[in-house]
């Protein structure tokens, strides 16, 4: 009696003897086993008669689709559901056709190995993907596991980060996992240029302690709205900086000129006061942050940024800002209690016709902060803003939100 479904299941190197009862089951009692030549291999030779399907899954599909009344087993490496023909074969054909019975990844294998976690890892397959794109996304991780491809081993991903600037990871390369010749090789990105592994490898790069984001050269750079990794950000206090989406708005909002005298108060690494600088360009722009790493960061990226009109000013508000001449537009961002105590100082400084913007992210701060301006300020602009960024992983485009912001914004009138 032929089965209902076709069965998908998972293989490694070490064959038959590292699967479960129930698959060494369906093994020998399958009618037709299909797979690439080396899963096949896996098997010793019995009654099922073998198929051996190639990187054209369209055939795999057409043969399965046809293979009514037949006892089907495809063997598949690893996890057939990470990036596997598992997920192909159930779009083609539907999920009720199939039943898949994994065996480890050998992604999973290789943090195993190395001894990290990979449930926060940025995982994808270097298969026909474009490196560029996946840049980016590289550069602000913790973990990377990578399948690498022929196009792309080991040696030419070192080779490419490093031109990127990008060398601030630990390298591993972990070979023919689960085989006798299973290899582990951890090492430098420069170590590992010019090496040849195995076709069979997993690359993991984990991040060295404390190793500040270098972000990307920006030709061209914008305005205002620069991608949040043009600016260096101090670890590991990373996504502290305004989002690129939330600054434009912010700065939009504060309604700069040329020559506009701009506070922004708890500047963080300094990215809405660089780019009101750009915007004031024959202004000031005085960026007040009371931590002493993120002081420095703020000159070094105005040095990055070519910007000369931007004064860091180390110090708690807002006392630090006593000695500062009033201005026309003040910026401020935070959270906890003190923020409603920071706008009813900033608003008396604020010159006649000065804009105010405020960005929190607690209910609370927006109900505390509006019932100071409300009997200052006839108009009062809030916003809820929910940002959500698409990227492409693990073959699919998936939404990452950013957290929510509330943005309070208002004119000081006579």
């Amino acid at each position: 009696m032929a089965w209902e479904k076709i069965f998908i299941v998972g293989i490694g190197e070490d064959g038959l003897a590292g699967l479960t009862e129930q698959a060494r089951r369906l093994i020998a009692e399958a009618d037709l086993l299909v797979g690439e030549n080396n899963t096949l291999a896996f098997v010793p030779p019995g009654k099922a008669e073998r198929v051996v399907i190639g990187p054209d899954l369209e055939l795999a599909a057409s043969l399965l689709g046809s293979a009514q009344g037949r006892n089907v087993v495809v063997l598949a490496v690893g996890d057939p559901l990470f990036y596997g023909i598992a997920r192909f074969l159930c779009d083609r054909l539907g999920k009720d056709r199939f039943e898949v019975i994994p065996h480890v990844s050998t992604m999973q294998m290789a943090f195993a190995r190395v001894k990290e976690s990979w449930e926060d890892a940025l995982l994808t397959n270097l298969a026909g993907r474009d490196m560029g794109m996946l840049l980016e996304q590289i550069r602000v991780a913790d973990k990377v596991g990578l399948f690498t491809s022929d196009e792309w081993p080991p040696g030419a991903v070192a080779k490419f980060l490093l031109d990127a600037k990008v060398d601030y990871f630990t390298a591993y390369v972990c070979e023919n996992l689960g085989a006798p010749d299973e290899r582990v090789t951890r090492g430098e990105l420069t170590e590992i240029v010019g090496h040849e592994f195995s076709a069979l490898n997993v690359m993991i790069l984990v991040r060295k302690p404390e190793a500040p984001d270098r972000p990307a050269e920006q030709f061209g750079r914008r305005l205002f709205g620069n991608p949040d990794d043009a600016f260096l950000q101090s670890k590991p206090k990373r996504g502290l900086l305004t989002p690129a989406e939330i600054r434009a708005i912010a700065l939009a909002e504060m309604d700069l000129g040329p020559g506009s005298i701009v506070w922004d108060v708890g500047a963080g690494s300094g990215s809405v006061a660089i780019e009101a600088a750009q915007i004031a360009s024959q202004g000031t722009v005085y960026a007040i942050e009371m931590d002493q790493e993120d002081y420095l960061l703020i000159q070094r990226n105005a040095d990055r940024f070519r910007v000369k009109n931007i004064v860091p000013v180390l110090g708690r508000a807002p006392e630090a800002w006593e000695s500062l001449p009033e201005p026309d537009a003040i910026f401020i961002g935070g959270t906890g209690r003190a923020v409603v105590g920071l706008v009813q100082a900033a608003f008396e400084r604020l010159r006649n016709g000065g804009r105010l913007v405020v960005v929190v992210s607690s209910i609370d701060n927006v109900a505390d902060v509006y019932r100071y301006l409300h009997p200052l300020v006839p108009d009062i602009n809030v916003r809820l803003l929910q940002i959500a960024r698409g990227c492409y992983q693990m073959e699919r485009m998936r939404f990452q939100s950013l957290n929510p912001a509330f943005l309070i914004s208002a004119v000081k009138r006579r």
